[in-house]
């Protein structure tokens, strides 16, 4: 992330001149897509296949890049090109803190868009996000449609009659190849959305982790296409006798053995998502996931890698940021301190470097070698950039075999003095907009709390340091069991809250829903409390991956390394390639154009980005002998909990405001719809995070349309 997000509390509103480059970038951004799709509308038709694409060969082959220039220069360089110029639009645009004052009186236009609704095997969307995956659905049935209409169109008994084919074979043959075509349309926006510090999503108001369903949704209807592709190639090949095309690998043509192996890669990953294998074995389906190496080079090699460039910049982008998270995952990370809880929770804190901004509702994946070197786990980011400037907090409850052992390991009493840590991020929204509500309520189920504590550790920031007047808030906290209670103790941090914390509208109903009386066995047994770290002299303060201008430097990285591929394929193609081939395409092995290609791209990434993060890490280093010598001494006392000891003497009041703030119910759940009808707010935004059964209830109650006033601001963290 970048520092920008660090000094939104602080930065002015965008010069005039600033204004004016960000306005002229979006009016670029929107020219450059709006021509990109309008390409992928006009592909399967007649007239770009016999008028359009030939002409721009004729003028764009040369001896550097033959007809593969043409393909890039349509397909692969917008995009690349647009990510790069949203890298300038983040750098420059600044992120204020809304008041209430301020954007109570704006009218959401698109209000009635954002209402959710809920589609069986898609959740909760937006009509926003309906209409979108309608005309995505469109443009498919449109290319399907198109491509077989004017491929039947040549189809005769005399043409059939020529290959010794019968008609309904000729048309199967066109159909398998039209299926594989509509299938690269998918794939080519198959890896935007999980591509974690992309600068293409927030261009667009979207997040990786919100993005994460339209991967799915994407790679369902790309392994269907695909699949479908394949057999009907099979079943052709069976009803033509020419089953022996299965064995085939053209040296200038289609390699089918390549595209066979491509596609039992991609059945292999496909079968993994399915909920039932993907939430119960999830290490399966995690593993299985990295087979898209494979499937990606063999269809590379299936089509050539010509034909890739146009699905080539979804995957270019998702190189650069796989590969800059493998870099930052090399390195371990200052981990402070581990407040344990009784009811199986723990939270993290690790040192941080202030160039590190981060906002509400930020990720961050962790790894601990101690438990599992290969896995990784995303969790809610609970701190606040802007109220603990020099620490980070993730919260883990103990719901899975690996968080379990991360539990065990630190409230055993001998437990550990040093823990080895990796992560990758924090990733989340560049902005949010919270506060322009009048009112927020927050409905949570268990462990799904997390998002909230760092959106009310954010506002009690705003309220206390920037003076402004921000949203009532009521939380609504639904747990199984008492221990869960001690959750709460996690609203506030360690330390850093201000002493006027009570100037917070803060109301807390929480919900114990299996225990009708308190009860503080579990509490007396298993005590909060909270575990000290050693340094370790390897170990450095969380800090931005490419330093506090990451937008720059990843637009620098994607332009170079793209320029340096540019230079390599040319310099190859004219002094090794042309001198063979004379761009016929019918002598240089397709193969091996492909291999190289693919070889050079791994290498200008690896290259330029390895280059950026480096630097940027030498010149933080400074910054970080700075952090790591204002940490002090180790603190040896641990805090118990305040919500079970309320009666006792509290230690700040800030403590004390929330318990006054805080009701428990026993034996009951929250009324839901009672509560949020109940408001009558102009403006409430409703926000969710727990068991699916309650997303969907919370959504079906704002989208029923009986309160106008009621906002559901979507907060993804289901995969």
């Amino acid at each position: 992330m970048d520092s920008m997000v660090a000094k939104r509390s602080s930065s002015a509103p965008p010069s005039s001149s600033d204004g004016g480059v960000i306005s002229g970038v979006r009016a670029v951004v929107i020219v450059v897509v709006s021509g990109w799709l309008f390409l992928w509308i006009m592909a399967p038709t007649y007239v770009y296949a016999t008028v359009w694409l030939p002409k721009i060969r004729a003028d764009t082959i040369s001896t550097y890049f033959g007809t593969q220039g043409a393909t890039i220069l349509l397909y692969t360089f917008p995009i690349l090109f647009i990510s790069v110029l949203a890298c300038l639009y983040l750098h420059l645009g600044k992120i204020n803190y809304p008041c209430i004052s301020e954007s109570n009186g704006k009218k959401d236009k698109l209000g009635k868009w954002r209402r959710p609704l809920i589609i069986k095997g898609l959740g909760i969307v937006s009509w926003i996000e309906l209409a979108f995956f309608a005309m995505f659905i469109a443009l498919l049935v449109w290319s399907f449609s198109t491509y077989l209409r004017v491929s039947f169109a040549k189809i005769t008994p005399q043409s059939a009659a020529k290959n010794s084919e019968q008609v309904w074979e000729s048309k199967l043959d066109s159909a398998s190849l039209r299926l594989g075509l509509v299938g690269n349309i998918c794939l080519a926006f198959l890896f935007f959305p999980v591509t974690r510090g992309s600068s293409v999503l927030p261009l667009f108001g979207l997040t990786s982790e919100a993005s994460v369903k339209y991967h799915i949704w994407i790679g369902h209807i790309v392994m269907t296409l695909f699949t479908a592709h394949g057999v009907c190639y099979i079943i052709y090949w069976a009803a033509t006798h020419q089953i022996s095309q299965m064995v085939k690998w053209d040296k200038t043509g289609v390699a089918n053995v390549a595209g066979e192996i491509a596609l039992v890669a991609g059945l292999a990953m496909w079968v993994t998502t399915f909920p039932r294998i993907r939430r119960k074995i999830f290490e399966l389906f995690f593993y299985t996931h990295h087979l898209y190496i494979v499937f990606m080079v063999f269809f590379v090699f299936h089509v050539g890698i010509s034909y890739s460039c146009m699905m080539l910049p979804g995957f270019y982008l998702f190189l650069v940021d796989r590969f800059l998270r493998f870099l930052q995952s090399r390195h371990g990370v200052r981990l402070v301190s581990a407040r344990v809880l009784p009811c199986e929770a723990v939270e993290l804190n690790f040192s941080k470097s202030r160039g590190l901004g981060y906002t509400p509702t930020s990720i961050m994946f962790v790894n601990v070698p101690g438990i599992s070197k290969m896995q990784w786990h995303p969790f809610t980011i609970s701190s606040s950039s802007n109220l603990e400037p020099e620490k980070l907090s993730v919260i883990i409850k103990g719901e899975g075999s690996w968080s379990k052992k991360l539990y065990q390991m630190l409230s055993s009493p001998n437990s550990v003095d040093h823990l080895d840590v990796s992560i990758e991020g924090p990733y989340g929204p560049v902005s949010t907009d919270f506060l322009r509500h009048e009112t927020l309520v927050m409905v949570s189920g268990g462990s799904g709390i997390t998002p909230f504590i760092s959106i009310i550790r954010d506002i009690i920031f705003v309220t206390e340091t920037l003076k402004c007047k921000t949203p009532q808030i009521l939380l609504i906290a639904a747990f199984k069991n008492s221990s869960d209670l001690t959750m709460l103790d996690l609203l506030l941090p360690i330390s850093g809250t201000p002493d006027g914390f009570s100037n917070l509208n803060l109301q807390v109903q929480a919900f114990v829903t299996r225990e009708k009386q308190p009860t503080t066995e579990n509490q007396k047994i298993h005590p909060t409390s909270t575990v000290w770290f050693k340094p370790k002299s390897t170990d450095a303060p969380i800090s931005p991956i490419l330093g506090p201008n990451s937008w720059l430097w990843l637009g620098t990285i994607i332009s170079s390394s793209f320029i340096m591929f540019l230079l390599f394929m040319g310099i190859l193609t004219r002094y090794y390639i042309y001198p063979i081939d004379h761009n016929t395409n019918k002598i240089y092995s397709y193969g091996s154009k492909a291999a190289l290609s693919m070889l050079f791209i791994c290498i200008c990434i690896a290259t330029t980005a390895s280059a950026a993060f480096y630097w940027n890490k030498k010149k933080g280093s400074m910054e970080v002998n700075q952090v790591l010598s204002m940490e002090g001494a180790t603190p040896v006392a641990s805090p118990s909990s305040w919500f079970y000891n309320a009666d006792r003497e509290l230690e700040s009041l800030p403590q004390q405001s929330v318990v006054q703030s805080t009701n428990v119910h026993y034996g009951e759940r929250p009324d839901l719809k009672r509560i949020l009808l109940e408001r009558k707010e102009s403006s409430i935004g409703v926000l969710v995070c727990g068991p699916k059964k309650m997303r969907h209830e919370v959504a079906r109650i704002c989208a029923s349309g009986l309160a106008e006033n009621l906002h559901f601001e979507s907060i993804s963290f289901s995969w």
